[in-house]
């Protein structure tokens, strides 16, 4: 009798510990991107980074990086240049893994150019100067992005297919304004200043530093070797 039952129970537990790995093998992976999404979606309304993390700079590009931080991985590379601000010291990462595109997707990286007069000449020449994330692509073409602007992490639209409507026909936002009116420039809507987008995935990743074989002490040949 002691026997049948512990190889009740023992075969209970082997069974319920198939089902587990069974279970694991068929959770879905959770992907870079959607990770990051899913962390930035959860600050919108935010005012500040700081209670997440020093380690970042308090703008679109510290946001979009802490988005994505984890171990190993950082969307700046690691030879940042004195005269980039984050977002083109990102976008040159983005192009140099290969990863840039002209299509928005969910999770991917938005581009934006000259959205603020960077270099104080009251002129449209600013470059790369704003970056968030993809959160959805609808069916009539406007993006949905989260990025952190005015000093607050928030969503807003644009279309590119149609970039320079503010709204359609039925009064549906298109494009959000991202360019406040300067003495020398008119205002501008986010889908004029669209740069460009990027993927980001596990080649962003820096590789593992290798591992350092220990050393065996066997004997006392091996001890004597060791002490010198």
């Amino acid at each position: 009798m002691g026997a049948l039952v512990s190889a009740l129970v023992w075969g209970g537990a082997a069974e319920a510990a198939s089902k587990a790995r069974a279970m694991k093998k068929a959770r879905p992976v959770v992907q870079l991107s959607e990770r990051a999404l899913w962390r930035a979606k959860s600050w919108v309304g935010m005012t500040t980074l700081a209670k997440m993390s020093s380690a970042v700079t308090d703008d679109c590009s510290g946001m979009t990086r802490l988005a994505f931080q984890q171990r190993r991985l950082d969307l700046l590379p690691d030879d940042v240049l004195p005269e980039e601000n984050g977002v083109t010291a990102i976008h040159r990462k983005a192009r140099a893994l290969g990863m840039l595109s002209d299509t928005p997707a969910p999770g991917a990286l938005v581009f934006f150019q000259n959205t603020f007069d960077r270099n104080r000449d009251g002129l449209f020449n600013d470059g790369l100067t704003h970056i968030g994330i993809v959160e959805r692509v609808g069916a009539d073409g406007t993006v949905t992005f989260v990025h952190k602007s005015g000093g607050l992490v928030k969503r807003s639209r644009f279309n590119l297919q149609q970039r320079e409507a503010r709204k359609d026909a039925k009064g549906r936002v298109l494009n959000d304004w991202l360019r406040r009116q300067g003495k020398k420039t008119r205002a501008y809507l986010a889908g004029e200043l669209v740069a460009g987008f990027a993927a980001v995935d596990e080649r962003w990743r820096s590789p593992a530093p290798p591992r350092l074989a220990s050393a065996k002490l066997t004997g006392k040949g091996d001890a004597r070797t060791a002490r010198r």
